[in-house]
């Protein structure tokens, strides 16, 4: 949406790697202006901030040449990455650590390997920002370069930050989030372990147009006060098309919330404006483990899109490791919210004790005021490794998007395992299975697919078998051979079989829910398969 009057004026974790190697901004943004060389400049007296004033300055910046940052040079610019799996920030120095009572600690991530362009980062406190200054001594180097290190040596800037907090155990400083690598970050709930990750910002990401990675080039963290169980961050977003003002309020909790308020500025047109985008894996589970010899049945960050329209309905899409990229596109006008979910949490669906995949987070955006008419999109890129981040939704605004405008945005992440809501309202899809089309025992005939929907919980529940409800189905790209919906015998599930024909390479959309007595009892589910 436009600035207020109020206001002053694949992607993977290979994704991560480009944005880390590629990705420009303008270096050190701190107020003053003023960049950082090879020489790191000692640092400044301390200087008025204020989101407003940070606001300002990626205004005025917006409206000069797009400069390039210069990258370091010296020890830490030859890190390698077996080099830098051996650096950690030393906790003994985690910044807030002495003060009396205070929730939060900081720890900086080093520089290195594929993190060559400096990020500043600056305490504030009372209103005055003074540059947070780290040495080599706030770092741990293990084995043989610890011989190598300087000793000492001021830091011209860092990769990024995390910060810690009490959130499992009162006596354990948890890491609770982390900033790293252009403008990405992720969080943890209680009892969480990472997963997906969010981003500042998306831009022509899966479009005819070069993506740009937009990169967090400075910090601002305001001092926690003693015993504050939130902390501000605000941050400073360029690229060649885009700067932005950002400001991030981050309760840590059984879920850990943030408010996030983004002030951007356009220097160019851009094709295709992504906001709030999510980052996540979807490797193989039920609906395609046939393509995948492991032992584990299922290897995912994530394994659905969910989005709450405006009237309260609710949309879930199962998540694809598709034959090729695939885009997905729902158009809503101000809707309550999306994000990307794990909803299956049972350990022996996963089995792998290392990944812990039923811990990893669900992350749901909600949006604050009216966002209008616009298209939340879902980008699937095949992938054949979990390293790999194949899964992006985002949201993109009605209306073009030109040199000189300017948009505000403000919305909530819910980082957790935000657990299915125990209403009597919608039922919900228990699981998506898919397999070879026709009768069991049978040979398959050609172009078939079979697509299995488990729908359980509210309305639902109570039912009997025979009670008058119907499974309403649409198929667009493809046609039914054959449908049945009944309740398994023995369970609260009610499953929906659905034996589906296309021709090859066609794209079949696939829509179905639960109605009866006079209304819908069930979320949508919706599903997209490339007969490839």
């Amino acid at each position: 949406m436009p600035l207020g009057p109020d206001a002053v004026l694949s992607l993977s974790r290979r994704a991560l790697i480009l944005a880390a190697t590629s990705s420009a901004a303008l270096l050190g943004a701190g107020l003053r202006g003023a960049g950082f060389a090879q020489e790191a400049a000692p640092a400044a007296a301390p200087q008025q901030f204020s989101f407003d004033l940070l606001t300002q300055m990626m205004q005025g910046k917006a409206a000069q040449p797009y400069v390039a940052p210069e990258k370091i040079g010296g020890f830490f610019a030859g890190l390698k990455y077996d080099d830098y799996r051996l650096v950690s920030y030393d906790p003994a120095r985690a910044r807030w650590a002495q003060d009396k009572d205070s929730q939060f600690q900081l720890h900086a991530f080093p520089m290195g390997w594929l993190f060559a362009e400096p990020v500043t980062t600056y305490e504030v406190k009372d209103g005055l920002a003074s540059e947070m200054a780290f040495t080599t001594d706030d770092f741990r180097f293990l084995n043989e370069l610890a011989a190598k290190v300087p000793a000492g040596e001021k830091m011209p800037g860092v990769a990024g930050f995390r910060l810690h907090y009490p959130l499992n155990r009162l006596d354990v400083m948890d890491e609770v989030v982390a900033f790293l690598g252009a403008s990405y970050f992720r969080a943890l709930g209680e009892g969480s372990g990472y997963g997906l990750s969010a981003r500042g910002l998306a831009l022509n990401t899966a479009s005819d147009q070069a993506e740009e990675f937009p990169r967090f080039s400075g910090f601002w963290i305001e001092k926690p006060a003693p015993g504050a169980r939130e902390a501000v961050v605000y941050a400073a977003l360029e690229s060649p098309s885009v700067t932005g003002a950002y400001r991030f309020v981050i309760r840590p909790g059984v879920e850990t919330v943030m408010e996030v308020t983004a002030r951007l500025f356009f220097r160019a047109d851009v094709a295709l404006l992504g906001v709030a985008p999510l980052t996540s894996m979807y490797l193989f589970s039920e609906r395609n483990r046939h393509a995948f010899d492991d032992y584990r049945p299922q290897v995912h960050d994530s394994d659905g899109l969910r989005i709450t329209r405006t009237d309260g309905d609710v949309l879930w899409r199962p998540l694809n490791n598709p034959p090729r990229l695939a885009g997905s596109h729902f158009a809503e006008s101000s809707p309550k919210a999306f994000g990307l979910h794990q909803r299956d949490r049972a350990f022996e669906h996963y089995q792998d004790a290392e990944s812990r995949y039923e811990r990893r987070p669900s992350l749901e955006v909600e949006p604050i005021g009216d966002w209008g008419k616009g298209i939340v999109r879902l980008v699937e890129i095949p992938s054949d490794l979990e390293v790999n981040d194949n899964i992006v939704a985002f949201w993109t605004p009605e209306g073009a998007i030109k040199a000189g405008d300017a948009r505000e945005f403000a919305y909530r992440l819910r980082w957790g395992s935000l657990p299915i809501e125990d209403t009597t309202d919608l039922a919900h899809v228990l699981e998506t299975r898919s397999g070879v089309g026709g009768v069991s025992g049978v040979e398959s005939a050609e172009n078939t697919r079979k697509f299995v929907v488990d729908f359980t919980g509210g309305p639902l529940d109570p039912l009997p078998a025979d009670s008058e409800i119907e499974a309403v189905v649409n198929v667009h790209g493809g046609e039914i051979l054959h449908q049945g919906f009944l309740r398994v015998w023995g369970s609260d599930i009610w499953r929906l079989t659905l034996d589906v024909k296309a021709e090859e390479g066609a794209t079949v959309e696939l829509v179905a829910h639960v109605a009866g007595y006079g209304r819908k009892l069930t979320e949508t589910w919706l599903y997209q398969w490339i007969n490839a």
